[in-house]
C-alpha cells in the first residue's frame, strides 16, 4: 500500500515524493517486515469463551483504557487545535482505533467459524459487542483518514498511517495473546530494530517533505550548500571599520549610529 499510494498520488494527483521520502517509504517497509518476521505466532483461540477470557484480563483492560483515553484526548483536545497543521494527529487517531477494529475482526472470525459449526454464537453477547465495536471503529477510522487525505499529501499520509497502524496492531496482539512470553532474545532484538527503522523512515518522510531532492539534482544540492550568514551587531561593525587598513589615512572616518 505504501509504494502504490506514493506512485498513484504522483501520477494521478500531481503530488511529488522526493528522494528522502522514497527512502523513508523503503525504510518503513523494511522495519515493518522485520517486526513481522520476528513477531511470534498468534495463540490459537477457537471459541468465543476463550476470546472473552482474553479480553477480560487486567493487562489488556488497562491497555485498552490507555488507548481510549489517548483517543479521546486526540479527538476532543488536540484535533480541533492542531489537526489542520499536524499530520500525526488524525493518523494517530486512526491507528489507535485500529487496535479495536483488528481485535473485533479476530473475534468475529471466531464467531463466524462457530456459526457454521453449529454453535449458538448469535446468543453470545460478545458477538454483538464485537459488531458494534467494529462498526464504530471503522467509521471513525474512515472519517479521520478522509480528513487527513483532504489536507495533507497522499504520499505522506499512507506511509505514516501504515507504519503507525502496523505498530499499534502488533502491540495489541502481543498484549492480548501474551505473545511476548514466548519471544526469544533474537526476536526481541529484531522487533526493537524493526521499530527503530520504522521511526527513521517516518522521520525522513515528515521532516524533509518540502525539500526538492532527487537523484538528478543531488550533486547540485550537496555543492550549493552555503554557510549560514554571521549576524554581527553594531559594536563589531564599528570595531572592524576602525581597525580597517583599507581606508586611506588622509580621509576622515565617519561612523553612523542607528537608534
Amino acid at each position: 500500500s505504501v509504494p502504490c499510494s506514493a506512485i498513484l498520488s504522483s501520477y494521478l494527483l500531481g503530488e511529488r515524493l522526493n528522494l528522502l521520502g522514497k527512502l523513508g517509504c523503503l525504510l518503513s517497509l523494511v522495519g515493518s517486515t522485520v517486526m513481522v518476521i520476528h513477531a511470534p505466532e498468534d495463540e490459537e483461540v477457537t471459541t468465543l469463551e476463550e476470546m472473552t477470557s482474553k479480553l477480560k484480563e487486567p493487562g489488556f483492560l488497562a491497555y485498552a483504557a490507555v488507548l481510549l483515553a489517548l483517543c479521546f484526548l486526540l479527538i476532543f483536545c488536540l484535533a480541533p487545535r492542531y489537526g489542520q497543521s499536524n499530520i500525526l494527529i488524525y493518523l494517530t487517531i486512526c491507528s489507535v482505533i485500529g487496535a479495536f477494529s483488528v481485535s473485533s475482526v479476530k473475534g468475529l472470525g471466531i464467531a463466524i467459524k462457530g456459526f457454521f459449526a453449529g454453535q449458538p454464537v448469535l446468543q453470545h453477547p460478545l458477538t454483538w459487542i464485537l459488531v458494534v465495536t467494529l462498526v464504530a471503529s471503522i467509521t471513525t477510522q474512515i472519517n479521520y483518514l478522509n480528513k487527513s487525505l483532504d489536507i495533507f499529501n497522499t504520499s505522506l499520509v499512507f506511509p505514516i498511517y501504515y507504519v503507525l497502524f502496523t505498530t499499534i496492531v502488533i502491540t495489541t496482539s502481543i498484549i492480548l495473546f501474551k505473545e511476548w512470553v514466548a519471544m526469544t532474545v533474537v526476536d526481541i532484538i529484531g522487533t526493537v530494530c524493526g521499530f527503530l527503522t520504522i521511526i527513521l523512515g517516518v522521520f525522513l518522510l515528515h521532516a524533509f517533505k518540502d525539500m526538492d531532492v532527487s537523484l538528478g539534482n543531488l550533486p547540485q544540492v550537496l555543492q550549493n550548500e552555503e554557510p549560514a550568514p554571521v549576524t554581527r551587531d553594531d559594536k563589531n561593525i564599528l570595531i572592524e571599520v576602525d581597525n580597517s587598513s583599507i581606508a586611506p589615512e588622509d580621509k576622515p572616518k565617519v561612523f553612523m549610529l542607528y537608534t
